[in-house]
């Protein structure tokens, strides 16, 4: 039986080929969309009072690795189709064919590279991404203002107490020990009508609801001004409903999107639109496998023949319904008409299949 890899060195020469071009591309594609996407955003940042270039710099770094994630399957998908064609112009591939090898054998290389790329790709969403995306969500909700030291601290949480809105400002802790900080309740009316308007800069559980000091009461018929002092407001109201109110999967690591998941169950909390973005977690990054195999379609046939343009179209457009039919499957997952699972593999087991069968038919 035959190696899988017959020559070392043609693997090498193949696997360098395919990264150059693909963090080539990658490089240039995040140069020209964060420079876009910078223009529409600098005029908000600057104008934040007391902001300056530091602060340019501090969205640039923030926002780059957002757009490295979002655009790394698609310069995977470009450097393999680029990487099949030059080999193909250049004839690389049928000698390659006429040695023996199969399709299979050919692409190896970029296969095993692919897959280097999709575990570097996945502690990247890990560590860095996620960070970024929480710290950059947080520093938009103040308008790029100045933001309080990170504790791990939720802000701008809203929980519904029957007829009435409450609003935390920021929330620290968990349980029973949770604590609030720029309450302000909103006291409506059965037909929706605002009442009355209670604040209150500190608050914690006390019972079946919440204490709030010092409070005041604004009454929106009389127009007064009422000192309450400490007073209970939000009964009924449970911890949970305030320190799992918002969770944003693109914001957490595995682990920790993983554990507010669970919390989320034990509170009896809906969860399946989370488990889709958590299962995506790891579907995600392996799309970058699935290029080399949907871009095959570049490397075969004769370059001679003319049809070499329309093999890479083929190609692309192959990479680019993936990406299309992954988005629209998580969305469904997140309204809940797909479950978590499919949502995030349907689309990659349908288009490795795919994958094959136009890699056999082609080779035929």
């Amino acid at each position: 039986m035959s190696a899988f890899f017959p020559s070392r060195t043609v693997a090498i020469y193949m696997a360098r080929l395919f990264l150059t071009r693909t963090f080539g591309l990658l490089f240039g594609l995040v140069l020209v969309l964060q420079t876009l996407d910078l223009l529409s955003e600098s005029g908000r940042i600057l104008a934040s009072a007391g902001n300056g270039d530091a602060e340019v710099w501090r969205y640039v770094s923030l926002r780059a690795p957002q757009i490295i994630s979002t655009f790394l399957p698609f310069s995977v998908l470009l450097g393999t189709v680029l990487t099949l064609i030059t080999m193909n112009a250049n004839s690389e591939v049928v000698a390659l064919k006429a040695s023996g090898l199969s399709a299979h054998q050919v692409l190896a290389p970029l296969v095993i590279a692919s897959v280097g790329i999709a575990l570097l790709t996945f502690a990247f969403n890990d560590r860095i991404v996620s960070r970024a995306t929480a710290e950059l969500s947080a520093w938009q909700k103040v308008n790029y203002g100045a933001m309080p030291p990170d504790r791990g601290d939720r802000a701008n949480v809203w929980v519904r107490a029957d007829n009435n809105l409450i609003s935390a400002d920021r929330i620290s802790g968990r349980g029973e020990a949770a604590r609030l900080g720029g309450i302000t309740v909103y006291e409506r009316n059965p037909d929706g009508g605002l009442r009355g308007l209670i604040t209150a800069p500190n608050g914690l559980r006390q019972g079946d609801g919440w204490k709030v000091w010092p409070a005041k009461r604004f009454d929106v018929a009389s127009g007064r001004l009422t000192a309450l002092g400490e007073t209970v407001v939000a009964r009924g109201v449970t911890p949970d409903q305030f320190t799992l109110a918002s969770v944003d999967g693109d914001a957490l690591s595995f682990t920790g999107l993983r554990a507010a998941i669970s919390d989320l169950e034990e509170a009896g909390r809906p969860t399946k639109s989370l488990e889709g973005v958590l299962w995506h977690k790891l579907s995600g990054p392996l799309s970058s496998v699935l290029m080399p195999l949907l871009g095959a379609v570049a490397a075969f046939g004769i370059a001679r023949s003319g049809a070499l343009f329309v093999r890479a179209v083929i190609g692309m457009a192959l990479g680019f319904a993936y990406f299309m039919a992954d988005k629209f499957a998580l969305a469904m997952g997140n309204l809940g008409a797909y479950p978590p699972f499919l949502a995030a593999w349907a689309p990659f087991l349908l288009f490795l299949l795919i994958g094959e069968a136009v890699l056999l038919r082609t080779e035929e």
